[in-house]
């Protein structure tokens, strides 16, 4: 006997006979109503339960403050001079330390035969170079503090003063 593993076809059901389109009625024609007028805010219908207090009122506006009559004496101009002068300060001082040491990496990297070079007896130049850092990073610190008692401070002092001064005039107000 021999088994079929693919069962007979299903039958189809007969198709549905076609139905008349659904066709809704129109929606009816209203007249239009009137606005609705809206409680006064006082009996606006703000809560679910009327037993509630009605929320707290919001506090009134503060007065408004009359102009100053001068213009203050920070501006601007002199924060941007100060950021820009620390800037540079900031370049000049880690170019300085960073770039000896990037020239130091770089010779020792392309230029061994440079880095293998005796100076004196015994002392090749890459030892040399490499003690020369410790002075240079000491040459970094010794710029930045230079750079910034002669250009940085005295903007930063300005600016201070200046700030010093208009808060005393608005304490007298």
């Amino acid at each position: 006997m021999s088994h079929d593993p693919y069962p007979p076809p299903r039958r189809t059901p007969p198709p549905y006979a076609a139905s008349p389109p659904y066709r809704t009625p129109p929606p009816p024609r209203y007249a239009a109503s009137p606005p609705h007028a809206s409680p006064p805010p006082s009996q606006a219908p703000h809560l679910t339960y009327p037993w509630q207090p009605a929320p707290a009122p919001p506090p009134p506006l503060p007065a408004p403050r009359r102009p100053p009559q001068h213009a203050p004496l920070g501006h601007h101009s002199d924060l941007r001079v100060l950021r820009t002068a620390y800037r540079w300060q900031r370049r000049v001082a880690t170019l300085t330390a960073l770039g000896y040491f990037v020239v130091f990496l770089v010779l020792s990297a392309c230029a061994p035969s440079v880095m293998t070079a005796r100076v004196a007896d015994g002392l090749p130049a890459g030892l040399l170079l490499a003690l020369a850092q410790l002075p240079v990073t000491l040459l970094a610190i010794a710029v930045y503090e230079f750079t910034a008692h002669r250009h940085v401070d005295p903007l930063a002092r300005r600016i201070r003063h200046q700030a010093e001064v208009d808060a005393r005039r608005e304490a007298r107000r």
